[in-house]
């Protein structure tokens, strides 16, 4: 029951960029296709800084100075909510396609499982009769 000065609450529209609540896994995954994102837009200044950095230990840090600082500032650019949002949409988009993968992935094993235990009862029914 609300009282006179609570405003009774507005339902939450429906976020159509995210419409599950994701597990901590799922989320975990959506970030990974995120930093994959970024770092793929900002591959030629991480390539600068790797190649630059090559050979090299604590040097790195001042020689390399200007192709890290390019480095960051790229991905810092490319790093925003609108990225994160093409990374959740493109995880929903494969989903179906993650999920078939991996009921085939099982299905495989036990198959394999089912085969194992076929081989296994035929050595040991093999074995009884040679001892007979």
């Amino acid at each position: 029951m609300t009282t006179p000065t609570e405003q009774p609450a507005q339902p939450k529209p429906y976020n159509l960029r995210n419409p599950l609540p994701l597990s901590a896994a799922q989320e975990s995954e959506v970030k990974q296709i995120y930093y994959k994102r970024v770092r793929t837009l900002c591959a030629p200044e991480i390539k600068a800084f790797a190649e630059c950095a090559t050979n090299r230990t604590v040097t790195a840090t001042w020689v390399c100075r200007e192709q890290r600082l390019l480095m960051n500032s790229c991905m810092v650019a490319r790093a925003q909510p609108e990225e994160e949002d093409r990374a959740r949409e493109e995880w929903f988009a494969t989903h179906a396609e993650r999920r078939r993968a991996k009921e085939e992935e099982l299905a495989k094993v036990e198959r394999r499982r089912e085969e194992v235990i076929r081989m296994m009862r035929a050595d040991e029914e093999r074995r009884r009769n040679e001892g007979k």
